[in-house]
């Protein structure tokens, strides 16, 4: 059996508030292959974006762990970037600015400043936004921002792109543009990809594999959906591909038949 590239493993979380303490994650475990994009999908309060902070080493889960290409995650490094619905920009600095800083961080002492330099440029390029570098975040529509926060995190070069609902403050065009150049950008450098989102249709474009999750507390993962759909993905294209259609329809059958919130299965 071959070994994960990133393996969640027996993975816990309770949280301590006062005299009670709260399980948000219980018995959480999970293979995920280099170049794979996972998308993990769920209702609110499911604990998604804590096992996502947990897998950045934001937050240190209760038991259980994380090993990444063979080493236990215990701290934040720059081999996990993480792309939040903010995007995080610093207000006083261009776009370009921006990326640099994240670029002289991590590779300021392996690539000379012309390097850095064209590195920068290279990563603005790929999410279409050269023509912005010399703006800064007040001058950049929301869609801009996140192209912007995409290419900070790519020139970090991770391992793991860690994405927690990247798309979900946009509008539904602009998010649709930005779902195309992640798929293109996904295509070129196979970079392994977890995003969390509470979009079906995102999750099935975008995904080799949907990971859902149970209701909480003590939230788990309930099933594990093999997308296979061959990629290049074009989304007219996939609209009334069989595929797509049962793809789609088994994610929704877990979330609103067999997960649904107490309050809708009680309606």
């Amino acid at each position: 059996m071959t070994t994960p590239y990133l393996s969640i493993e027996k993975v816990e979380m309770t949280f301590t508030v006062g005299a009670q303490k709260f399980c948000a994650l219980r018995e959480v475990d999970l293979g995920i292959a280099k170049g794979e994009f996972v998308s993990i999908i769920g209702h609110s309060g499911c604990g998604k974006s804590t096992l996502l902070n947990i897998v950045a080493g934001l937050t240190r889960c209760t038991s259980g762990g994380v090993i990444l290409d063979g080493r236990e995650v215990s701290e934040p490094g720059p081999d996990r970037a993480v792309v939040f619905q903010n995007h995080s920009l610093l207000p006083w600095l261009t776009a370009y600015d921006n990326v640099r800083l994240a670029v002289d961080k991590v590779f300021g002492k392996t690539k000379t400043a012309a390097e850095r330099h064209d590195w920068v440029e290279h990563n603005l390029r790929l999410v279409h936004m050269a023509h912005a570098a010399g703006k800064r975040p007040d001058e950049l529509s929301g869609g801009m921002k996140q192209r912007i926060g995409i290419a900070r995190a790519l020139a970090m070069e991770p391992k793991v792109l860690l994405m927690d609902e990247p798309f979900g403050a946009l509008d539904a065009l602009t998010r649709a543009h930005l779902q195309d150049t992640c798929m293109e950008i996904q295509q070129r450098l196979n970079n392994t990809v977890i995003m969390i989102t509470h979009d079906v249709d995102e999750a099935v474009l975008l995904s080799d594999r949907i990971v859902m999750m149970t209701n909480g507390p003590a939230a788990t993962i309930g099933q594990v959906l093999e997308v296979g759909l061959p990629r290049p993905r074009r989304r007219l294209e996939l609209a009334d591909d069989p595929a797509y259609v049962r793809a789609r329809a088994e994610v929704l059958r877990f979330l609103y038949e067999r997960h649904a919130p107490a309050k809708m299965a009680a309606e």
